[in-house]
């Protein structure tokens, strides 16, 4: 009882990480290949928000959604992989626990705008398929302003209550935060006091984001199939939305699956291994944001077209220009 009383009255203010351990001779390796990671997030995510913005015809809902979702992912992975790439390389894994609250807020604020935004998408697919008489009605200006309140009010409201709580604990045991960045329940497994308000906020993100968007979700593209079945057989249209929705569906399903499991197995103690509980929760933020420029560029028409129209303009106006032996250019 005489050695809790000094541990009860300390908590540690700064921590470090431990990013795979158990791979740490192969950290250049590891460092690389995150590194081609990051770099292919940042020109994916970044290629397709430039042609959404350069082509005058993917200026509409469903396409200005998908350049909000490339936004959030290049900042999402902003927040955690330079740290980490730095912990890797340089061994520099210290951070304090304002630091770490900071980095858990934007990391958990960031994922839950992208499942915000699945949803808004799922529902622009249901309007446009299902009720496509009052798509320019429902889809406007307007559903846009209250669609980011919401997402704001929603996303605001509990990742701070899940960061307020985290940072009113008592850390007086280990500073070693089993994880390659501050995720929540890798630092709420530290504290020495009670946890049952930080699992409980744990299974209210769990609730209001993965019980509430995917049932959704899983209801508008159910109620598009059930319209698209009806549409004629060969119907251009009915190959269009099919062709559409499945792009979609690998988006969500690259999202919310490792997510899922990600979430539930913290929020509900089930016994994950140390090491692949880090990479599930490395890879839930990487492998959406590395492969939607890819879907999305590759399987949606319009972007595509968009791209190579704006690569022949630039080869164009490449090959229109001629070097004079002066070494001056003209038109």
């Amino acid at each position: 009882m005489l050695e809790a009383l000094p541990r009860s009255n300390f908590s540690h203010t700064s921590f470090q990480f431990r990013c795979f351990p158990e791979l740490q001779e192969h950290r250049w390796i590891l460092a690389l290949l995150f590194f081609l990671c990051f770099l292919s997030v940042l020109l994916g995510n970044s290629l397709l928000v430039y042609v959404i913005r350069r082509v005058e015809r993917l200026h509409s809902p469903m396409y200005i959604l998908i350049c909000m979702l490339c936004v959030v992912d290049i900042l999402v992975v902003t927040t955690i992989l330079p740290n980490m790439l730095l912990t890797l390389l340089f061994n520099w894994s210290h951070i304090s626990l304002a630091g770490c609250l900071i980095q858990m807020f934007f990391t958990h604020f960031l994922s839950s705008l992208e499942s915000t935004l699945l949803l808004a998408m799922a529902l622009d697919r249901y309007v446009a398929i299902c009720r496509p008489l009052h798509y320019t009605d429902v889809m406007n200006s307007s559903m846009f302003l209250k669609l980011l309140l919401f997402t704001l009010l929603r996303s605001v409201s509990i990742m701070s209550t899940l960061v307020v709580l985290a940072g009113s604990l008592w850390f007086c045991g280990s500073n070693t935060i089993q994880h390659c960045y501050c995720d929540h329940m890798a630092l709420v497994s530290l504290a020495c006091t009670s946890k049952e308000r930080n699992h409980a906020a744990g299974l209210a993100v769990i609730i209001c984001f993965v019980g509430v968007d995917i049932p959704i979700i899983f209801f508008s593209y159910m109620k598009i199939l059930n319209v698209v079945l009806q549409a004629a057989a060969a119907s251009e249209d009915r190959l269009k939305a099919f062709h559409t929705c499945s792009t979609h569906l690998m988006v969500l399903v690259c999202f919310y699956l490792v997510g899922t499991i990600t979430f539930l197995s913290g929020g509900l103690n089930i016994p994950i291994a140390t090491g692949i509980n880090t990479l599930m929760g490395v890879m839930y933020i990487l492998i959406p944001a590395t492969v939607n420029p890819i879907i999305y560029g590759v399987r949606t028409t319009e972007i595509r077209h968009g791209l190579q129209r704006l690569f022949r303009l630039r080869a164009k106006r490449i090959l229109s220009l001629k070097v004079l032996p002066s070494g001056k250019v003209q038109a």
